[in-house]
């Protein structure tokens, strides 16, 4: 594919691993976890300075779990507040007061129950930080004007003029000729400079310049009908309590206002535009926000004493054709375009980004075939399609809610976008396939806790509504049938638990034994030890980790020696006291004692247990046990028996390769065809 534009001459030729387009909330995620796994990672922004909006809230409680493994969370939550009552008003006056967490809180499988209120550019500092302490820095004023991808082929590779000496024989030539080749406009010397990645991701938001290079379509609606003016603004001290979300509905338009975290008189200012003599909205300007705020609250103008970053928002529900093209991929707005109700268009862009960095940095390591790259736009273009109908109708729904007096944005608030539901239980990498059929199993699209959240639901369990067909036979790998009580099945994001750290006593929980740039095997039960054993002797400190959850009754003797056990418990306790995730962050193996239960109960291996007790198998003296893998990103790839080391040994396989005995040399070259799915792509297209 070639893609270039622009006339100058290309002065210098730099190289990288990944590059990443784009400096937001989703560009910096990515740039992040791929520099904490060793990864050479560039980030470029077209802007001359940190870009600065406040249009996103936040990060939903999913994201929080994602910023929680990347070590940001705790400054986020600084940072931040917890989200405000809502008191809404009509003609001037309160007519209802709403609290949408007020019965929500913290449960063991979930440490984070509401979405965290903090500028998007608090964040973004946030972000940029930690991204430098790894030695990367976003690289400002650099606007990518051409891609140039390499041919299907390596013998059409070493066959292009064009690559010069670079494409001489060997694999060093084989690796430069599998790069592609971006340019960049440089105005001060009207010449142009270029880099070679890997591979390329753009972040760029939904003007997507890499997207446009590709050619890829964007298919969707713009609802000019649909307008809202924002701004972030200062109000005079005590003119509103900032300890509520203001909210005025009127006939003749709206106003809201939202105190920002961290700041003494800064709110965020939303409100339906002013419209000149034909109807037609008008560019917001502090002197109109003045106006409006007059007009719809009854506070005197004068009171809002400053408005910056002025912006014209306009419902935008759009989806590029195809994630990938090639070594390049779309993440975030790039990708996809949200209605802005339920806060869901920055946090679908952080979690792309975290179901992707750790797929290019296995492919990048040598680690595994370049096939697992194509997972990602089979896991996230049907999330993406899911989360386009769900904050529509979100949209839809608080349309309807302020039409009467006392509706607001509560309304756009359910637990389905809290996040923590989105699963991927029809992905090639759910091992254990278990799809149930909706038609016999009603209750098979409910996340395992749904019996606490109601709402909660995967987005494509049984039938995507792009009508992307799905298995609808539920077997473990063994033939044996699974039920909705056995808890997460494969695919599903792994739930969290409080439990203590064996070695120290040290309180701890499943997402921070998660935590960083590794695959996780979990083993329950006292028939886990051997395949535990085996997995650490293959692959300790290649990108997979074991940790061996004990009951709290249940005898440790003669698994572990009390001197390694110390060891490790020593390592993991420095880690957590410094604050050391990823690459830098010891043990490869763990174990914590579910003292309470908690972890038994999420992952239901209480029930199994006593199934094979029933069955048994105790009483036979067989040893029992369960064996969960969990994927870097936190979602269960396998769920098995402690028997079946067949099955964990071939998942492992596919995703860290063999282990120490025949690593791979590093990614060199990835061929697949930009039409994998097109049964996936015509339904998302055709709505």
């Amino acid at each position: 594919m070639d893609a270039d534009r622009g006339a100058g001459t290309v002065t210098s030729t730099e190289v990288t691993d990944v590059l990443v387009v784009g400096a937001g909330p989703t560009g910096l995620v990515l740039a992040c976890d791929l520099a904490r796994r060793g990864i050479a990672v560039r980030i470029v922004d077209r802007s001359p300075a940190p870009p600065r909006t406040s249009r996103a809230k936040g990060p939903n409680p999913r994201s929080l779990e994602i910023l929680d493994d990347l070590g940001v969370a705790e400054a986020v939550l600084a940072a931040g507040s917890a989200p405000l009552p809502m008191l809404k008003y009509r003609d001037r006056a309160p007519v209802a007061r709403a609290d949408p967490w007020a019965g929500s809180a913290p449960s063991p499988d979930a440490a984070y129950d509401r979405a965290w209120l903090v500028a998007q550019w608090r964040l973004e500092e946030i972000l940029r930080a930690r991204l430098a302490g790894y030695g990367v820095r976003v690289e400002l004023g650099r606007e990518v004007v051409g891609l140039t991808q390499p041919p299907d082929t390596p013998a059409e590779a070493g066959a292009k003029a064009e690559d010069g000496p670079e494409a001489e024989d060997g694999p060093e030539a084989d690796a430069e000729a599998s790069r592609v080749v971006v340019t960049f406009a440089e105005d001060r010397r009207g010449e142009e400079a270029a880099l070679r990645a890997r591979y390329v991701v753009g972040c760029d938001g939904a003007h997507s310049s890499v997207r446009k290079l590709l050619g890829i379509g964007f298919e969707g609606t713009t609802r000019e009908d649909q307008v809202m003016v924002c701004g972030d603004v200062e109000l005079a001290e005590d003119a509103l309590d900032r300890r509520l979300w203001h909210q005025w509905f009127d006939e003749d338009g709206a106003v809201m206002l939202c105190p920002i975290p961290g700041t003494r008189t800064g709110w965020w200012f939303q409100a339906g535009p002013e419209r000149d003599g034909r109807g037609r909205p008008l560019a917001p300007t502090a002197d109109g926000f003045r106006r409006l705020l007059a007009h719809h609250t009854g506070l005197p103008g004068q009171a809002l004493t400053r408005a910056e970053l002025l912006s014209t928002y306009r419902v935008n529900v759009r989806m590029a054709d195809r994630f990938r093209a090639g070594r390049v991929f779309l993440a975030g707005d790039a990708a996809h375009v949200h209605a802005i109700a339920g806060g869901l268009g920055m946090n679908t862009g952080i979690q792309d980004a975290f179901n992707l960095g750790w797929k290019l940095g296995e492919v990048l390591a040598g680690r595994a075939d370049p096939e697992l790259l194509d997972t990602y736009e089979e896991e996230r273009l049907p999330v993406a399609a899911r989360t386009l109908d769900l904050t529509s109708e979100r949209l839809r729904a608080t349309l309807e809610a302020i039409r009467r007096p006392g509706g607001g944005l509560d309304s756009a608030i359910t637990a389905d976008t809290t996040g923590l539901g989105v699963g991927y239980r029809w992905s090639s990498l759910a091992a254990d396939r278990t799809h149930l059929d909706a038609s016999t199993h009603p209750d098979a699209s409910s996340h395992p806790d749904a019996h606490t959240h109601p709402d909660r639901t995967h987005p494509a369990t049984v039938t995507h509504p792009t009508g992307v067909p799905r298995p609808t036979t539920a077997t473990h790998p063994t033939g044996a049938p699974l039920t909705a009580d056995e808890g997460p099945q494969a695919g599903d994001r792994a739930p969290d638990a409080p439990c203590t750290e064996a070695a120290t006593g040290a309180g701890t929980r499943l997402h921070r034994v998660f935590a960083g740039p590794r695959t996780t095997v979990l083993g329950f039960g006292s028939g886990s030890a051997a395949v535990l054993d085996e997995v650490a002797a293959t692959y300790g400190g290649t990108g997979v980790r074991t940790c061996r959850v004990y009951a709290a009754d249940e005898d440790r003797a003669g698994e572990q020696s009390q001197e390694q056990s110390q060891e490790q418990g020593e390592e993991q306790s420095a880690d957590r006291r410094e604050g050391r995730t990823g690459a830098e962050a010891g043990p490869p193996g763990c174990a914590v004692i579910d003292a309470e239960g908690h972890a038994a109960a999420a992952y239901g291996t209480g029930a199994s247990a006593r199934a094979q007790a029933s069955a048994g198998g105790a009483a036979s003296g067989a040893r029992t046990g369960t064996i969960v893998v969990v994927r870097p990103d936190h979602h269960v790839g396998l769920r098995v028996p402690a028997d079946d080391a067949r099955s964990v040994r071939e998942y492992l396989r596919r995703l860290h390769g063999t282990g120490h005995s025949a690593a791979r040399p590093p990614e060199q070259s990835s061929e697949r065809s930009p039409d994998r799915f097109p049964d996936m792509v015509d339904a998302v297209r055709k709505g």
